[in-house]
Order: structure tokens, then C-alpha cells, then sequence
């Protein structure tokens, strides 16, 4: 049985959307067949986590889903520098 371990990093920011600060959970998988997507969570006002991932594409991230709120669509841009900074 062979295993195999995959490094997971995993960090947190805060990034204004709707108008307030909001904590945006970020994973992404090194030395894996996946190493061009990350997974971003975060709650809505009702408490409830949104999730969702982003893709890599030749011109940078991009959100993979199309049926998200507005305030997280709106900061793809930020998620994406925050993403390369990583």
C-alpha cells in the first residue's frame, strides 16, 4: 500500500465586501493533480458558510461558480491578488 501526502495551505483574510470587513478562508493543495484550484469559504450575514472555488486560467483566477452573491463576485479581483500572494 503506498501513501502519499499532499501539502495543504491553508490561510485566512480579511477583505471588504457589502460594505464591512469579512473573513475569507482560503485552501489550496501543493503537489497535487488539483494544484490549480482553491477552495475560498466564508459566512453570510445569516451565519451560513458560503463556498466555493477558483479556478486558474492563463489570464489569472477566476471564481468557478456562477450562483454566488454579488459582494462575492464583485471581489474576484481581490481574491485573486490574495491568491498570488500566497
Amino acid at each position: 500500500m503506498k501513501l502519499e501526502f499532499f501539502k495543504n495551505v491553508q490561510f485566512t483574510k480579511l477583505i471588504k465586501a457589502e460594505g464591512r470587513l469579512r473573513e475569507f478562508n482560503f485552501r489550496k493543495h501543493l503537489n497535487d493533480m488539483r494544484n490549480n484550484v482553491c477552495s475560498v469559504n466564508v459566512t453570510d450575514d445569516r451565519g451560513n458558510r458560503i463556498i466555493f472555488e477558483m479556478q486558474k486560467y492563463d489570464s489569472g483566477w477566476k471564481i468557478a461558480q456562477s450562483q454566488l452573491p454579488i459582494w462575492i463576485l464583485e471581489n474576484e479581483s481581490n481574491f485573486q491578488q490574495v491568491i498570488e500572494e500566497m
